[in-house]
């Protein structure tokens, strides 16, 4: 049953990293998970201040993924459109067949978002999807750092109890 603990655990971090830059999956909260499906096992003495402190930091960058962009969009001169563009533009460059869709799509929302917004001004809903894209890329690349880090403690208390898991 250990084994099976750390497999899902494993894959839930995994997980989280790729969800760090997906919008639909949260990355954070998987690896946190992960985390905790490992404290779960019989092998491994639960640790509440690890668990603790992870949950918060989950809770904090979960938080911030919602107010970065909309803080980049708002510092441009942007609207929510560029918000709701910035997003509904990754998933469709993540499922569109075009190389870099992933980094194109959410600029391109913003853009088209902020021009339903405002077609009149086509340079404001420019600078607008410029904020909200740098935004996007500053939140998703904070997500990224701490689900590596929540990897990278999962592989080291995982090898730290190794001869017992196994």
């Amino acid at each position: 049953m250990d084994l099976l603990l750390v497999v899902i655990g494993f894959v839930c971090v995994i997980l989280g990293v790729f969800g760090s830059f997906l919008p639909l999956v949260p990355g954070p909260g998987l690896s946190w998970l992960g985390i905790l499906l490992l404290y779960f096992t019989n092998s491994i003495p639960m640790n509440y201040y690890i668990l603790g402190l992870t949950l918060v930091i989950t809770l904090i960058i979960s938080i911030l993924d919602y107010v970065i962009p909309a803080q980049g969009t708002k510092r441009f001169g942007g609207s929510s459109y560029g918000v709701w563009g910035t997003n509904i533009g990754l998933v469709v460059g993540i499922l569109a067949p075009i190389p870099f869709g992933f980094i194109i799509g959410p600029f391109a929302g913003a853009f088209v978002g902020e021009l339903l917004y405002n077609s009149k001004d086509p340079s404001r809903a420019f600078k607008a999807a410029t904020g909200s894209f740098i935004g996007f890329l500053a939140s998703s690349f904070l997500k990224f750092i701490v689900c590596v880090v929540f990897l990278g403690l999962f592989v080291w208390i995982t090898w730290q109890y190794r001869m017992q898991l196994w």
